[in-house]
């Protein structure tokens, strides 16, 4: 069930109290200042609409505030109010001003065909009984039956747009509450999402760097193992390039945690970080067009697309592959191709691991593009294209 706070009609009971509080208090001042009838009448006449003002706080009021409220409750209710207002309408004509209290509250706690009943009866029934008791001139009759009329009529009108207005309410209301309801949703789905983006990735940074750091601690410390008891300098030479690979390991890690730079590229150029890499994999390094600062995003992604591709040259290539390493500038794009004369593979085949499809993400993410040009005893080149903005260089 909806909220009945989130109704006008609720916010606003006690404008409702002082609108009857109003109608009520006029009435009765008019009733007992009217001219006809005697005395004795009026101020019984005023009597029965005493009783009306507490069966409204204790019955009528909390009625208002129900979303929706009781049906039978409502005919009780109403019931009860004409009963004290007929008699008194009757025997004094002034009495029939309370009607402008008693049929808003028809609207707003009856259904449309009932309120139409309940408001008739108001506005004829004291008419035909006065006219009954009274036996008042043709003239006083045709006024009043005139009056009682417009009332009518003016009271239907009223009483649509009041309905019409608690109907786009409580649509309101239940719109409002879908819309929280979704934007809830979204929060979440976003919560999620955003997640979701951020283990994968931890998950693409954690596999170009320490994974591949690791795997190779793993190959030099088993290199060093086969060398130990025929090549001991061989052995030294492979133990500080394990030192190295640590500290680099570290240091990844690090720029990891922090949210910064490649620890590669913290400082240096991207040809500078391309070499130190080529260097550790024993790879060769060729750097065409005009070299400038890029921002940040293509130069991670061309690093981290080189050490992907060079892992890869690594563990699949073979152990006698040459690799080589081009990076070109040009005014609006920065071209790094990666190329081993390995055995290769069938790009064809549904083989590929996480590291080609994180490369390709990294490339799609900055707007660029990867390319992975592949044959069975042919080698391998992948190829990354990213966007960088125009050289500035003047002519």
């Amino acid at each position: 069930m909806t909220d009945p706070g989130a109704h006008a009609w609720d916010r606003t009971i006690r404008l409702w109290d002082a609108y009857f509080a109003v109608s009520w208090a006029a009435t009765l001042a008019f009733v007992l200042n009217a001219a006809h009838p005697d005395s004795p009448v009026r101020v019984a006449a005023a009597a029965l609409l005493v009783p009306l003002v507490p069966w409204y706080a204790v019955v009528g009021r909390p009625l208002l505030q129900e979303d929706p409220p009781d049906q039978r409750r409502a005919l009780r209710y109403l019931a009860g109010a004409i009963a004290l207002f007929l008699p008194s309408a009757v025997m004094v004509g002034e009495t029939r001003l309370m009607a402008f209290a008693l049929i808003p509250q028809c609207f707003m706690t009856l259904r449309m065909r009932w309120s139409l009943v309940v408001v008739t009866v108001i506005n004829l029934a004291p008419v035909a009984g006065w006219a009954l008791l009274w036996r008042p001139d043709a003239e006083a009759l045709i006024a009043n039956v005139l009056f009682s009329a417009v009332t009518l009529v003016f009271a239907v009108v009223i009483g649509s747009w009041i309905i019409r207005i608690i109907e786009q309410s409580m649509e309101r209301a239940e719109l409002i509450a879908e819309l929280d309801a979704s934007r809830h949703e979204i929060a979440r789905l976003s919560a999620a999402h955003g997640a979701s983006t951020e283990r994968e990735r931890m998950a693409r940074e954690i596999h170009d760097t320490l994974a591949q750091g690791f795997t190779s601690l793993l190959m030099l410390i088993q290199a060093v193992e086969a060398e130990l008891d025929h090549d001991l300098p061989q052995a030294r030479r492979h133990l500080a390039l394990m030192d190295e690979t640590a500290r680099q390991n570290l240091a990844e890690a690090r720029a990891l945690v922090a949210g910064g730079s490649p620890a590669d590229l913290d400082g240096a150029s991207l040809p500078d970080a391309l070499r130190r890499l080529a260097a550790r994999h024993k790879a060769t390094l060729d750097v065409t067009g005009p070299v400038r600062p890029l921002p940040a995003g293509p130069e991670v992604v061309a690093l981290r697309s080189c050490q992907e591709a060079l892992a890869n040259a690594r563990k699949h290539a073979g152990s006698s592959a040459g690799v080589g390493i081009e990076l070109a500038y040009a005014d609006d794009t920065l071209t790094l191709s990666v190329r081993d004369d390995g055995c290769g593979f069938d790009p064809g085949t549904p083989c590929e691991g996480y590291g080609l499809a994180g490369l390709r993400a990294r490339a799609t993410e900055v707007g660029g593009t990867a390319r992975i040009r592949s044959a069975p005893g042919d080698g391998t080149t992948v190829t990354v294209s990213l966007p960088v903005s125009p050289s500035r260089s003047s002519s």
